[in-house]
């Protein structure tokens, strides 16, 4: 069990991350088989012709991918966390290529260390004095094939539960932020996250706070070794939604009342969501979604708060009545 103690100082110094390098190296890792796909099986069975091509043209993504092992150390590495709120994924791999040619070395000494003997070819990329340069490079290809193209829809659905998580801990604390994250996660009031994990250790936040990191890809990752940040990444929800967009209301009534796209609109809203949130989901353009959340802002359907530059809708009272039938 490791125990991870909070002062009076670590609510306010907590922050909210999304990693995009992160959930590249989750979508290799499944499509590799070392982690489950779960509900995101058809999702990820889309990528998998992109993969097999990746793996054929980029040696270093057929190395990368024989690393991972499952209840293991994987090599950090390969699977930072972000230090705050990256502006892209071209921060996290500067970061990446900035790591030290020694300590990737003991990293991937580290992690091949009880695996079956890599073969000579990928042997021959890890002990490469290039080796940090050339497994960046296989992230950024798998960025730029696998992910990019899906990156508006799975952002969104980080974005929202982030703000989810981030609200329940500034309103009512730990045990409301951390109760539904996971169950290997749990609150103790005396001022105590324990995490399920096969290592026993207690380390202490300091004031300096933890790092909450969702991931669509339902794995729980505690971070409490230099030189990381305290963090940990979470299963996100609403992943079901990368699916697919939600099907279109057959409530003919409320499409000829509002028309078929306000209508969507307002049941996409099930959730509070942001103009870029629902054109992803609903695959309408910025401009389409803007213009028709005016109008049902308009007529008291929706209304938005403000939260830093972004602005989240979410129905109103009458909004309810006319999506779902109940007030």
């Amino acid at each position: 069990m490791l125990r991870i103690e909070v002062g009076p100082a670590d609510v306010a110094r907590s922050r909210f991350g999304i990693s995009p390098l992160g959930e590249v190296v989750w979508v290799l890792r499944t499509l590799s088989g070392s982690h489950q796909a779960g509900p995101l099986r058809p999702w990820i069975e889309r990528l998998r012709p992109g993969y097999e091509r990746l793996r054929r043209e980029q040696p270093a993504v057929a190395a990368m991918t024989s690393l991972y092992r499952r209840g293991g150390y994987n090599a950090d590495l390969l699977h930072p966390p972000p230090s705050g709120t990256p502006a892209g994924i071209g921060d996290e791999l500067a970061v990446l290529r900035a790591t030290p040619l020694a300590r990737a070395r003991a990293e991937l000494a580290r992690n091949l260390a009880g695996l079956r003997a890599p073969s000579a070819s990928t042997r021959a990329l890890l002990d490469s004095p290039d080796v940090v340069a050339r497994l960046a490079d296989a992230i950024e290809a798998a960025w730029t094939t696998l992910v990019e193209p899906e990156w508006p829809a799975l952002r969104a659905v980080l974005e929202r539960d982030l703000v989810r998580t981030a609200g329940r801990l500034a309103a009512y604390g730990w045990g409301a932020a951390l109760g539904d994250l996971s169950p290997r996660l749990r609150w103790r009031d005396e001022g105590v996250i324990e995490v399920a994990h096969k290592a026993i250790d207690t380390v202490a936040l300091g004031g300096d706070g933890l790092l909450f990191v969702p991931s669509a890809f339902g794995a729980l990752i505690a971070y409490v070794e230099p030189p990381w940040p305290y963090a940990i990444v979470y299963p996100a929800q609403g992943v079901a939604e990368l699916l697919g967009a939600p099907a279109r209301s057959d409530d003919e009534a409320l499409a000829d009342l509002l028309g078929t796209t306000r209508a969507t609109i307002l049941r996409a809203l099930a959730t509070q969501a942001t103009t870029t949130q629902l054109a992803a989901r609903l695959n309408l353009g910025l401009g389409t979604v803007g213009d028709h959340l005016a109008v049902l802002r308009r007529a008291d359907l929706v209304t938005g708060l403000r939260v830093g530059r972004c602005v989240h809708y979410r129905r109103t009272t009458l909004g309810e009545v006319l999506a779902e039938g109940r007030g």
